[in-house]
């Protein structure tokens, strides 16, 4: 059976915390998958105010963060984290299913 459940670091949680927290009328971050990029697919980030009906809700601690069921196809297993390094800072999925990913770490081809 194929592990469904998208998991937070401890980095990511306090991150979308504080992005969430300073926006007025925002609850949690949306990340979705379109396709597109160099190698196939790409993660998109965006603030919601409110979950959609077929929106997964993942927690930890005071993070929100909403997958659509579409998307959780793609990024079932994966783990969101973000980095903080001399190459800047972001947001980045561990991805189990990507069988490729391009330079800059935002797309994938499964």
């Amino acid at each position: 059976m194929t592990d469904t459940s998208v998991t937070l670091s401890d980095a990511a949680a306090k991150r979308i915390a504080a992005i969430v927290g300073a926006e007025a009328g925002k609850s949690a971050l949306r990340v979705s998958v379109e396709g597109g990029g160099c190698s196939g697919f790409s993660y998109k980030f965006d603030l919601a105010d409110s979950a959609g009906d077929d929106d997964v809700v993942v927690e930890k601690n005071d993070a929100k963060v909403l997958i659509d069921s579409l998307s959780l196809v793609y990024m079932a297993g994966s783990e969101i984290d973000f980095v903080d390094n001399l190459l800047g800072q972001s947001f980045q999925i561990k991805n189990p299913n990507a069988v490729a990913s391009c330079g800059c770490g935002t797309s994938f081809s499964i």
